[in-house]
């Protein structure tokens, strides 16, 4: 389930995305759409060439402040403030971009971080972690992006495990609406309420990276929760079958400093 090859890679920093990046993390054109070049996560189309790919994606080889990392090493910092979450529950929109499952919520959620309004524009999944913890990846990761009103990004990064447990709630809904080919679009009616996907303790590690996927923009504020959520097999399974491998490799951190809120 782990089976990954750690390769690295890395500046552009973009101050603000435009609406159309942010709404995808992972960019959603598929190769057929001609809106940008194709890329993957394996082959001549993946990561160690993204770089080449197309001008703009500089910073996935250039850059110094690449995401994801291996968080290890991390200094505590008893000044930094809890993450403070406002969110609701309400009907999602759920895509299959061709490059992960993505959940699109609306407007009314947010996370106060160092005093900062983070609005939560959408949800996504890798598999397995792009994060690793002391060199060890998880079965599966989501990424919670938000932004702030001047346009700077932060991401929340939940680590996902199998578990012989009962199955994620939240999950179990998503999945049972889940678009199976690149392209497709659920909308989902029923309240989904993306804290149900966080764990009970929100102790987190902090640094400072960029987008995992092209193009890569650096100035992202990352929070790696250091509580991990389980999920079961089944749930693994079904989101496996759709994307064996769509994380990005571990990149240098170059030195950059790593910190703890406990």
């Amino acid at each position: 389930m782990r089976l990954l090859t750690l390769a690295a890679a890395a500046v552009l920093f973009i101050p603000a995305l435009t609406a159309a990046t942010l709404q995808a993390q992972t960019p959603q054109p598929t190769p057929e759409t001609g809106n940008e070049p194709h890329w993957d996560y394996l082959g001549k189309y993946g990561p160690l060439n993204w770089g080449k790919l197309d001008p703009a994606w500089r910073a996935c080889s250039k850059g110094k402040e690449q995401s994801p990392i291996d968080i290890r090493h991390a200094h505590l910092n008893k000044a930094l403030q809890p993450i403070k979450f406002h969110y609701m529950a309400g009907p999602v929109t759920i895509v299959n971009n061709g490059h992960t499952i993505q959940v699109n919520v609306q407007p009314g959620s947010y996370i106060l971080a160092g005093g900062v309004r983070y609005d939560l524009v959408q949800f996504h999944f890798h598999h397995p972690s792009e994060e690793a913890v002391k060199g060890k990846l998880s079965d599966m990761v989501v990424h919670f992006v938000h932004r702030s009103a001047d346009g700077k990004l932060a991401v929340i990064a939940v680590l996902l495990n199998e578990d012989r447990g009962d199955p994620n709630a939240v999950l179990a809904t998503l999945w049972n609406h889940l678009p199976t080919a690149a392209g497709q679009t659920e909308k989902i009616t029923d309240l989904i309420d993306p804290g149900g996907l966080l764990p009970p303790d929100h102790g987190y590690w902090t640094y400072m990276g960029s987008l995992t996927t092209p193009p890569c923009t650096e100035g992202v504020h990352w929070f790696v929760f250091e509580q991990s959520m389980s999920i079961s097999r089944a749930q693994l399974r079904t989101f496996a079958e759709l994307y064996r491998i769509n994380s990005r490799p571990l990149q240098d951190p170059h030195g950059r400093k790593i910190e703890a809120n406990e």
